[in-house]
């Protein structure tokens, strides 16, 4: 009888250590954000910020994972989208959520190093990059760092989405037509993610009649929910009152 007391407690004590090791090893999140997984997992994501396909040409700081982190309220209303386009076969496809204030202070340092290789004209074709900021195409103190913006597209589920981005390989820049771009896997809105050009500019007038209906779904479908599209970004939204302070805790794995 003892011996059997004595194997009870030690395997109670081995679950104790095994399901601390487990919550020591997860990331706390901070205030009221949430990994979007755990809201909708149907919903694409394709966290650019976490590779090398973007316009820095890395990782930027604070992106240890490519994980969507939003405010709650902010995921929910992503959710209440998926299902509203998903009734046309479409899905969205989240390219930055939450973005640690570092990141933001590491394209400052990028905008800023007086150089400008190849790769890295592709997104600013016509524009010198340390002019980014002032002509409001990247920002210093960003909202993605409250967790209440998004950058984000639509795929259409009945396309062949399998073109990969390859490193490689010279690409046309972001305002090119779509089979010279580097590819997105999402439906063609006139530009790349992150092209700093006028064509960018949601209501731009140099995009084609099908490139102005995908634009327009993506905007109707986001402001149904309450979500503020930016102007100069056909793929960023926010929602008002949904953020508040700026974060900097690192993205880290689910």
């Amino acid at each position: 009888m003892q011996e059997m007391k004595l194997m009870a407690a030690t395997a109670l004590t081995g679950l104790v250590l095994a399901v601390g090791s487990i919550s020591a090893g997860a990331q706390a999140l901070p205030g009221d954000f949430v990994f979007l997984r755990d809201i909708d997992p149907t919903i694409l994501q394709d966290i650019r910020y976490a590779r090398s396909n973007n316009f820095v040409g890395r990782r930027l700081s604070g992106y240890d994972a490519a994980e969507c982190v939003v405010k709650r309220g902010v995921g929910l209303a992503l959710k209440a989208v998926q299902q509203d386009v998903g009734k046309q076969k479409l899905s969205l496809k989240v390219l930055d959520c939450y973005r640690p204030s570092r990141a933001s202070r590491d394209m400052v340092v990028w905008a800023q190093n007086g150089r400008e290789t190849r790769a890295e004209r592709r997104y600013n074709p016509t524009l010198p990059k340390k002019d980014l900021f002032r002509l409001g195409y990247i920002a210093e103190r960003s909202q993605h760092s409250t967790g209440a913006a998004i950058d984000l597209t639509l795929v259409d589920l009945a396309a062949d989405n399998s073109a990969a981005f390859d490193p490689a390989k010279i690409y046309a820049d972001c305002t090119a037509p779509e089979a010279a771009r580097a590819p997105e896997g999402s439906v063609d809105m006139g530009t790349g993610y992150d092209c700093s050009d006028v064509k960018s500019h949601t209501a731009a007038r140099t995009i084609t009649p099908a490139q102005r209906r995908w634009r327009n779904t993506l905007v109707a479908a986001m402001a149904k929910q309450g979500f503020v599209n930016y102007s100069k970004e056909w793929w960023h939204f926010s929602m008002p009152g949904a953020g508040g302070e700026a974060y900097d805790f690192p993205i880290r794995r689910r």
